[in-house]
């Protein structure tokens, strides 16, 4: 083999040679990615063929200088050809070196990385530490890239120079090229995009398995995130099937105070007292300062976040508005007009304010909240301010314990009635605890396990202090996740169960615990309190007041990798925009039965869900989200 690629070849002879190279990584990297993520993902012939279609797309793209270069003038002296050699191996590394990353990242997204990223991570400032982290942690990701481009380098083949054919060859390459860009050859063929991986995939979270991350990434550049159907010719048809406008149901308005906390990563699956049926029965969970707080709240059957991420829990939880196709405020439609539970009751008369302790500006957080109605925002320069710098965790925020602590203090000083709401950080990447509690809360089956109990117990303390407070008995908690993460039982893996969040819902006046036998969704979270309050004027709402809703008209819904998600009547429908891909019942918690044409509820359903997406996208780009 040495031999034969020590020898010069023509140059179309060498460029198909060093593309076919470029597959093998392709095909290498998909399979780290499967690997990385074997708990969560299926592999099949489907997608080795549908990944041949993105890979050659996202292979012509990222190679097209080079191969136009390589023909046309790259091989008429030596130092061209090694000047494209380098070309090669530096593009086709990078595209390496981001599948294999993404490879990482995606337990917690459960889809491809597309440009919203950058985004989303714009204002972070400890993104050294945390890839220093995961380099150490995955360093058998970075030897394969390091073997892989090793060999990508020794057999690398050489053109020969001056080649009589290297125009012709150019002309040949071009449609083909212009074909794998597009995904076909025929006119009636439209470029592919990231959705069309679904047709290859089993299951929505298996589509990420299909594609190849700088195809995602070169497919989003610039396009645009909204596309409004038409499903419904009439207006009128369409408010009536589905609206988000909310009208009054009473005159009286309970000036209660409300406390949101939206905790990182705590998924349903880690609550004990929300899975009695776990593991035979036996299942303890990691929660137990919660557990005693749920046997006095409100909690529901079924409950769901509405995104995958911390950017997506914001809007839906304290807006009301989910996320489809894209995060919401990585989008265009950030820029509309709308508001939030903070804006709402702020209107009213309430004191709002958002405690998040990380660097003021992570994430977006700030300015969300200062568009949605906060009117004052604490971080970690606020906490640093008034407490020193010693509880800084060393990589995202101030540790949970010490900053729920803070929280409770500094509603002591707002008026009543206050609106506020806590995002807590502890239970995040990289999953450290503080030094003296690592022997209370030992590493575990998963390494967020720790987090969760550490994070759990200051909870437990956080409401401790909060009982002593004179505005307690006349506040209405509400404790929910961002998203889920890490999980080690297969109920909570499937397409559905990745998006188990718990709702609970605590009100001291009234601590009676009982489940509900209902939906819940993070978008019900604001009208749900609204109702409680008795709110007297009309709002938008993407969600419902689920405890004034009959059981059987509850919902929820959400997004994966192109597949809309529909939970209501006992069934869950999978939707990709056109046609029904898979209809399970909710009771199917592993959803291994597709009932897809053999349930009675589909065509309401479809006809529902239909509604919902054409009234998001509207909305969203005719700015009616108020």
């Amino acid at each position: 083999m040495k031999h034969l690629l020590s020898k010069p070849y023509a140059p179309i002879v060498a460029v198909i040679w060093n593309i076919l190279l470029v597959y093998v990584v392709y095909q290498i990297a998909r399979l780290a990615y499967f690997f990385e993520n074997a708990q969560l993902l299926h592999y099949n012939s489907d997608v080795f063929c549908g990944g041949l279609l993105f890979d050659t797309s996202a292979i012509v793209y990222t190679n097209a200088l080079y191969v136009v270069l390589m023909i046309a003038v790259g091989a008429f002296t030596l130092k061209g050809q090694k000047a494209l050699k380098w070309l090669y191996l530096i593009i086709n590394g990078l595209a390496l070196a981001i599948n294999l990353g993404d490879a990482v990242y995606f337990q917690y997204t459960m889809r491809r990385t597309t440009t919203t990223v950058f985004g989303e991570f714009s204002n972070e400032g400890n993104l050294g530490s945390i890839f220093g982290t995961e380099f150490i942690n995955h360093w058998y990701l970075v030897l394969l890239f390091v073997v892989v481009m090793i060999a990508l380098y020794k057999l690398y083949a050489l053109p020969r120079r001056k080649h009589a054919a290297n125009l012709a060859s150019l002309l040949l390459i071009a449609p083909l090229s212009i074909a794998g860009m597009r995904g076909g050859f025929t006119t009636a063929v439209r470029p592919i995009t990231v959705s069309n991986a679904n047709q290859y995939a089993q299951h929505p979270t298996d589509a990420a398995l299909v594609l190849n991350t700088p195809f995602s990434l070169i497919r989003t550049i610039g396009k645009s995130v909204f596309t409004v159907p038409n499903y419904y010719q009439s207006e009128t048809e369409l408010e009536a099937i589905y609206t988000p406008q909310h009208k009054a149901q009473t005159d009286t308005l309970v000036k209660k105070n409300v406390v949101v906390l939206i905790i990182e990563s705590f998924g349903r699956e880690y609550i004990g007292a929300l899975n009695h049926d776990l593991e035979g029965g036996k299942y303890k969970g990691y929660t137990p300062c919660v557990d005693s707080l749920i046997a006095h709240s409100t909690t529901f059957r079924y409950s769901f976040c509405n995104g995958r991420k911390s950017i997506d829990g914001m809007p839906s939880i304290l807006s009301s508005i989910p996320m489809f196709v894209e995060p919401f405020f990585l989008t265009p439609a950030s820029m509309n007009d709308y508001t939030g539970l903070a804006g709402i009751l702020g209107n009213e008369g309430y004191q709002t304010a958002f405690f998040h302790g990380a660097q003021n500006g992570s994430m977006g957080f700030e300015a969300f909240a200062k568009k949605t109605g906060f009117q004052r925002y604490y971080g970690r320069t606020e906490y640093e301010a008034a407490r020193g710098t010693n509880d800084f965790d060393g990589t995202w925020a101030i540790w949970d314990e010490p900053f729920f602590q803070y929280y409770a203090e500094e509603m002591s000083k707002m008026q009543q009635p206050f609106m506020t709401a806590i995002f807590s950080a502890s239970s995040h990447h990289p999953f450290a605890i503080p030094e003296q509690y690592k022997a209370q809360f030992p590493e575990e089956h998963l390494p967020i396990q720790k987090c969760i109990r550490y994070t759990d117990m200051a909870l437990g303390k956080f409401f401790a202090t909060a009982r002593k407070q004179p505005w307690f008995d006349n506040t209405i908690f509400v404790l929910t996740s961002d998203h889920t993460n890490q999980s080690d039982h297969a109920e909570y893996q499937s397409d559905l169960g990745g998006f188990c969040s718990p709702i609970i819902i605590y009100d001291p006046s009234q601590p009676v615990g009982r489940m509900e036998e209902k939906i819940a969704q993070q978008i019900d979270i604001m009208p749900t309190i609204l109702g409680m309050l008795g709110y007297s004027k009309p709002y938008m709402a993407f969600g419902i007041d689920v405890l004034s809703t009959p059981t059987n008209d509850t919902w929820a819904v959400n997004y994966l990798n192109g597949i809309y998600q529909y939970a209501k009547y006992g069934y869950v429908l999978q939707f990709d925009g056109k046609q029904t891909k898979g209809v399970y019942q909710l009771t199917d918690r592993l959803m291994q039965h597709n009932l897809k044409g053999k349930v009675p509820q589909q065509a309401q359903m479809e006809r529902e869900l239909k509604a919902i997406i054409q009234q998001y996208m509207m909305r969203m780009t005719k700015n009616k989200l108020l």
